[in-house]
């Protein structure tokens, strides 16, 4: 399964997503499955991940920019337009013929999650089945979330913990729901691949997700709780499961201590992050043009 952005001579065809066969030393038989919100060059998002089912997923993000899509819709909380396959995990290839499932009797039946702003990051977990996200916020607030069935992330409302204010102003949709992020950061960390711990040459890290991080070229832990649905620590400040501003006594704004979850650092803005085969665990870096390779000691 192949997530592309297509254009002609400039001009963006469309977010499409491909199923090919692999015969051994070529990829043949393109079929196209889905071909998503086009209409702006931002938020195109494109991770993609399979369940314990073998459903694919993918996430797209809002698609708004301020010249061509100027406007926020239905699946960005905002009761204005159509449905419009952007902000979503969509079910990649839900009904066969029906490429598009905003021309869908029902579109929602496509959709495992709206309200998404955007994301580079989406993974199952091994042991649960259970779909994680990561979500880039505007200027603060990116997030880890837990992805139920029917999730509403809550964009274009909230990003981050919601107030009783703001959780009134979310769209209600049959069968999604709104819940709060398992983590976030006030500060811009720009959070992309997520991977669960599943090899035993890291042992130490058993039940452990590792997140990348475009700004900052970190690699954050977090430590499952007992039914790897949330996260636990051990410093005060992060229980609140918020990464905050603090002030200093000389009035002074500083980011809370995030040395119990730093895994790494040092790689650039990381695209990707995966186990390999041989279960040594792979690091993607855009800045640095390299693929890096983690080797316990």
């Amino acid at each position: 399964y192949i997530y592309v952005t297509e254009s002609d001579n400039g001009n963006t065809i469309g977010n499409n997503i491909y199923h090919y066969t692999w015969d051994g030393n070529n990829l043949i038989n393109p079929q196209l499955l889905n071909t998503l919100s086009g209409e702006s060059s931002w938020h195109n998002g494109g991770a993609m991940t399979v369940d314990l089912n073998g459903q694919v997923f993918a996430v797209i993000g809002d698609q708004y920019d301020e010249i061509v899509k100027n406007e926020y819709r239905l699946l960005q909380n905002h009761k204005k337009g159509d449905f419009d396959d952007s902000g979503v995990i969509v079910k990649v290839g839900y009904k066969p013929g029906i490429t598009q499932p905003k021309y869908d009797e029902n579109p929602l039946l496509h959709y495992y999650a709206i309200g998404i702003r955007n994301s580079f990051g989406l993974t199952v977990d091994p042991v649960t089945g259970n779909i994680w996200d990561t979500e880039n916020g505007p200027h603060n607030f990116d997030e880890i979330n837990l992805v139920s069935p029917g999730f509403n992330s809550g964009w274009e409302i909230v990003q981050g913990p919601i107030t009783e204010e703001k959780k009134s102003k979310i769209l209600s949709f049959d069968g999604f729901q709104y819940s709060d992020p398992e983590f976030s950061w006030e500060r811009t960390v720009v959070p992309t691949g997520l991977e669960f711990v599943h090899s035993e040459l890291f042992d130490p890290y058993e039940n452990h997700l590792l997140v990348g991080a475009c700004a900052t070229g970190e690699i954050f832990k977090f430590k499952l709780n007992e039914d790897r649905t949330g996260f636990v620590f051990s410093s005060p400040h992060l229980q609140d499961l918020v990464a905050n501003f603090i002030e200093t006594e000389s009035g002074e704004k500083e980011f809370e201590s995030l040395d119990e979850i730093v895994f790494g650092d040092g790689f650039g803005c990381i695209t990707d992050i995966k186990f390999g085969p041989d279960g040594f665990l792979y690091i993607v870096s855009i800045t640095d043009n390299s693929i890096y390779r983690i080797i316990p000691n």
